[in-house]
């Protein structure tokens, strides 16, 4: 609004020093003379994109009783995420991150308090579950002062107030074990504006004596109890089956590049059937959030660095290519790469038009027959409550 009043100011003043020359014709292109006379052609100044974050810190205890913990967070893996991409802030989608981490377990270094970063701060989805899907139990001597203070001071978090940064940690031993104090690193975690939340496996009153209460609310989180050794109940549905259909279509969308390009397509195909080894239900989630602008492989899959950067295929040397593609032109590959897209964009809208109809029949289904939270409720649950907390909306 500054630059449309002071505009015709400055045209006057030029009207006036120039008002003894002979020529005082104005030239209408001049930036001065538009301001003045078309102000609705004055170039607008574009809005800065949102770039904040979801971050989420899994901090999983890998001792001999975790087994059902450990098989509750492979299945739910894929609703959490499914969960965090429903969140929106300003109306756009977050970047979202997740990090995970293992103590407890007697297989780990004693000096390292039996703890292991197992994936940093990431937006590689598949890489978690890869991860997740090869953790094992052993021992053990389970410290969680000393995992969340690992976790608030190795992960790159972020810096914006818009950002999100949770910590989850899950166990059911003493909360007060080990050689650092718990209150010590959630006040850490606390400078840093990181909600830690607490998930005590066994009954809710062991863990308000074992303190997990206490470390959630001195940390301003959440405080849940669930049962670790029950199976996650999953409701299936009409739509599993088409979007498991649309899922192995999708796949074909991607092209892979460069040295590590094969690899991680087949990573891709192998988290899959972790998915499916687990249930329909869960591979049929894990089948939404591939659909979901969250799921990037830019590094990769052609397709997504080409939204990235649209001098991509330039870049590129004969041998990072496919097989396939490394014969083709460059006007060629880039036509190539345009129909994948295009068609992946298709079966993308036809999932989420799939999976709200799915959501909607569980959402039906789940209040007829209620049942003890798992992993993934907790998580959910929270999750809701601190977005909206931090202005996010929650997308239906």
């Amino acid at each position: 609004m500054k630059r449309r009043h002071i505009y015709p100011l400055l045209l006057l003043s030029a009207s006036i020093s120039f008002a003894g020359c002979k020529n005082t014709e104005q030239d209408t292109t001049d930036p001065l003379y538009i301001a003045a006379n078309n102000p609705a052609d004055v170039p607008t100044v574009p809005p800065v994109p949102i770039t904040n974050k979801i971050q989420v810190a899994l901090l999983l205890d890998t001792s001999n009783s975790m087994d059902g913990l450990i098989e509750q967070a492979k299945s739910r893996l894929w609703n959490i995420v499914n969960t965090l991409t429903t969140l929106k802030y300003s109306g756009q989608t977050p970047d979202i991150q997740i990090a995970l981490y293992e103590y407890g377990n007697d297989g780990l270094a004693q000096q390292s308090n039996y703890i292991r970063q197992v994936a940093p701060l990431t937006t590689d989805l598949d890489l978690i579950s890869e991860k997740l899907f090869a953790l094992r139990t052993n021992g053990g001597s389970e410290y969680c002062g000393a995992v969340i203070q690992d976790a608030t001071r190795q992960l790159t978090w972020g810096n914006d107030e818009k950002d999100m940064k949770l910590v989850y940690i899950a166990g059911n031993e003493g909360f007060n074990q080990g050689g650092v104090n718990y209150k010590e690193a959630i006040r850490d975690a606390l400078v840093k504006d990181i909600f830690v939340n607490t998930i005590f496996c066994g009954n809710a009153q062991e863990g308000i004596s074992l303190l997990w209460k206490d470390g959630a609310d001195f940390a301003k989180g959440k405080f849940f109890n669930i049962n670790s050794n029950e199976a996650v109940q999953y409701i299936n549905t009409p739509y599993d089956d088409k979007i498991s259909e649309c899922n192995v279509r999708m796949n074909s969308t991607y092209v892979n590049y460069g040295a590590q390009g094969q690899v991680k397509k087949q990573m891709q195909v192998q988290q899959d059937a972790n998915a499916e080894s687990i249930s329909t239900a869960n591979y049929t989630e894990r089948a939404v959030s591939k659909s979901k602008e969250v799921y990037k492989n830019d590094s990769w899959d052609l397709v997504d660095k080409v939204k990235e950067d649209k001098e991509a295929v330039k870049k590129l040397k004969k041998e990072e290519l496919p097989k396939e593609l490394q014969n083709k032109t460059e006007a060629q590959i880039k036509a190539y790469v345009e129909q994948k897209a295009a068609e992946r964009k298709a079966i993308q809208h036809e999932i989420a038009t799939l999976a709200k109809k799915r959501q909607e029949y569980i959402n039906a289904e789940a209040k007829k027959n209620k049942s003890g939270a798992d992993l993934g409720d907790a998580i959910t649950a929270s999750i809701q409550t601190l977005a909206k907390q931090k202005g996010y909306s929650v997308e239906k």
